[in-house]
């Protein structure tokens, strides 16, 4: 005589449940990672306004003692932090782009592409300590 086995099943999830909680995951995944881009991009730009006021506060001092704005970052006593495409930790590249007797403009560009759109993120300061982006990314 032959034995009669019972089939037990356990309580589970079917794999299109499962399927649809996962689309459900990655379309929430899809509608918040655009805003958590534009915050991070934010808060690298701090580096950018930190390091160009610093510069316009070397200018204005090294103005009012020469009577003269300079374009060398040894003159004004400014040592730039090592980017990250020479193995540093800072993200944007500072320069002195003017210096006249007058006036001089410094900036700061990303040297990342923060939203992957191909523009790079920059800054500028000058005299008048107007700082301002001139390339949003």
């Amino acid at each position: 005589m032959k034995q009669k086995r019972d089939k037990q099943y356990l309580d589970a999830y079917s794999l299109t449940e499962i399927l649809i909680v996962l689309a459900i995951i990655g379309i929430l995944l899809m509608m918040v990672l655009p805003n958590q881009t534009s915050i991070v991009s934010q808060a690298k730009s701090i580096e950018a306004q930190s390091m160009l006021n610093q510069v316009y506060g070397l200018e204005k001092s090294y103005f009012y003692r020469y009577s003269k704005y300079s374009s060398d970052f040894n003159e004004l006593g400014f040592e730039p932090n090592l980017t990250i495409d020479k193995g540093g930790r800072a993200v944007y590249k500072i320069e002195i782009i003017e210096a006249t007797v007058n006036t001089f403009k410094a900036r700061a560009t990303a040297l990342s592409d923060f939203d992957g759109d191909g523009s790079f993120n920059t800054w500028e300061i000058d005299q008048n300590k107007i700082l301002t982006e001139t390339v949003k990314d």
